[in-house]
């Protein structure tokens, strides 16, 4: 008999301080309590059902060792959504090292880079249904945490009962239990009410929750995004309240938690709850400074406005999935704007060379938020290159024109596609049109080009070994200023072939000794 048969998810208690009724999606009326909370549980189990054969397995061998285990947090949140995937959390009386000693010889792979916080990682290959299955698995011993005034990291102690080790969770929809091996659905604080209202909560008081751990305010804005939750009114004022307690959170976790964020389904959701609160001041300063006063006569666009719209046109445009780079590209790309906003004398608004400012401001947040030195480069060129493709007008592109655009591209092209395409959310429906038709001929040009040239390989027609042969010099600065004037001349008109290359080498080479 499966642990989920027979009453797996019976209520066990409800939220200090609440009514304890049942939310209305789940009972439409008194009358139809019974069926309509079965359909509820039918959902969790027929979820949990499928994870049965790793978390049967598991919890036999827990309970066969003197302990209990317990599925906990997002997996069952996520199990009540419909939603568990292949990633499962769970919470044990067990110490760490009882929990290596019960793991190792069990799953295919154990790793506790987490144990020195109670947590130890596993990896278990299964057999579900008529396939074959890999779970990432995480245990953690019933815990509290909290930071101190000077910590970046947070002080770890261990607990004896789930109850306990609930309440220090971040929210109630992740504060909820399956409990095993005595089979039961662990719910004091309201979880399943707070996720069928689509509302996020905390367990204990919000102070006292972001207290315990400042990154929880952040989480909460990742959760809004991700479950298109509303957070409880108390919780936004504990965050504006305490925003500041951000900054003694590490720059990695703050990255981490902002990624999620940005990937989410509704990044606008999460990142204006940041701006709102008055987070996004301590870990992404440059986005509500977006938010640009307007000038008298009200003729520039809200900027902040624009780059959310910009971001989400951009994930529309998405190709395989969430696209960190792309979107990070889309957030950034005009947080040169106020560095640069001048008034001009007929009543206009400038915002001159507001890209390359903003490449350099994108470069020192990212870095500082310890993104890799590849993303930082990449996100930095894309905000760098979004105006491009508005310098040169709506003529006509030339053969080297657009070389250089592929050229300084590179492999990025794609995405500089994606973004240019997205920067536009004017309301003019033929300037718009117009616009789109106009990058429709570039991108129709580069791949005429491509086909012709191998665009994605531009290089000289001549390289350093024979720059070298030709002209009888040795490595030095004159060949790499040589390949670079070849490089220029194989932009500026095409393939010329070896002999004219060679003929236009020695004619540079006779101006330089000139």
């Amino acid at each position: 008999m499966s642990m989920y048969d027979g009453g797996v998810l019976a209520r066990n208690g409800g939220a200090p301080g609440r009514s304890g009724h049942v939310p209305s999606f789940v009972v439409p009326n008194a009358n139809e309590e019974t069926s309509a909370l079965s359909q509820v549980q039918d959902r969790a189990v027929s979820e949990l059902l499928r994870v049965a054969p790793v978390a049967d397995d598991l919890a036999r061998r827990f309970q066969e060792a003197g302990f209990s285990l317990a599925l906990v947090g997002g997996s069952v949140r996520d199990a009540l959504l419909g939603r568990l995937g292949n990633d499962l959390d769970f919470t044990t009386d067990a110490r760490p090292q009882d929990v290596l000693k019960i793991m190792r010889p069990w799953a295919d792979a154990v790793w506790d880079v987490g144990i020195a916080f109670g947590t130890v990682g596993a990896q278990k290959e299964a057999r579900v249904g008529d396939s074959d299955r890999s779970f990432q698995i995480e245990v953690t011993t019933y815990r509290s945490e909290a930071y101190d005034r000077t910590s970046r990291k947070p002080e770890v102690s261990y607990g004896d009962s789930i109850e306990d080790d609930l309440i220090r969770r971040d929210f109630t929809v992740n504060a909820m239990a399956v409990a095993l091996p005595e089979k039961r659905f662990v719910d004091p604080h309201g979880g399943l009410e707070d996720l069928a209202a689509g509302v996020l909560r905390t367990p204990g008081t919000p102070e006292a929750s972001f207290s315990d751990d400042p990154l929880r305010m952040m989480r909460a804005a990742r959760f809004a995004a991700q479950l298109d939750f509303e957070v409880a009114p108390e919780v936004v004022a504990a965050m504006k309240e305490m925003a500041g307690r951000i900054e003694i959170v590490s720059a990695e976790r703050v990255r981490d938690e902002l990624n999620k964020l940005i990937l989410s389904a509704q990044p606008r959701t999460g990142l204006s709850l940041l701006v709102d609160t008055g987070i996004a001041e301590y870990v992404l300063p440059e986005l509500p400074a977006l938010h640009l006063e307007r000038d008298e006569h009200h003729r520039h666009k809200d900027v902040y406005e624009h780059t959310l719209i910009v971001l989400e046109q951009a994930m529309a445009l998405e190709d395989d999935g969430p696209d960190l780079t792309l979107r990070l590209a889309a957030l950034l790309h005009d947080i040169g704007k106020p560095r640069t906003r001048r008034f001009e004398k007929d009543g206009r608004v400038s915002f001159h060379h507001h890209e390359v400012v903003g490449a350099k401001m994108t470069k020192k947040r990212m870095t500082a938020l310890k993104y890799s030195n590849e993303l930082v480069k990449d996100v930095s060129r894309l905000v760098e290159l979004h105006l491009r493709f508005h310098g040169y007008g709506t003529g006509e592109w030339t053969d080297s024109a657009v070389r250089r655009y592929v050229r300084d591209a590179g492999p990025l092209l794609s995405r500089l596609h994606q973004l240019t395409r997205s920067d536009c959310t004017t309301r003019n429906r033929r300037k718009a049109t117009a616009l789109s038709r106009a990058y429709d001929g570039l991108e129709k040009r580069i791949a005429e080009l491509q086909e012709q040239e191998e665009l994605d390989a531009i290089r000289p027609d001549l390289d350093g070994n024979q720059i070298m042969e030709i002209l009888g010099v040795k490595p030095g600065q004159a060949v790499g200023q040589a390949y670079k004037h070849m490089l220029e001349l194989r932009l500026e008109n095409g393939p010329m072939g070896h002999d004219a290359a060679v003929a236009a080498l020695k004619e540079w080479w006779a101006g330089q000794q000139g």
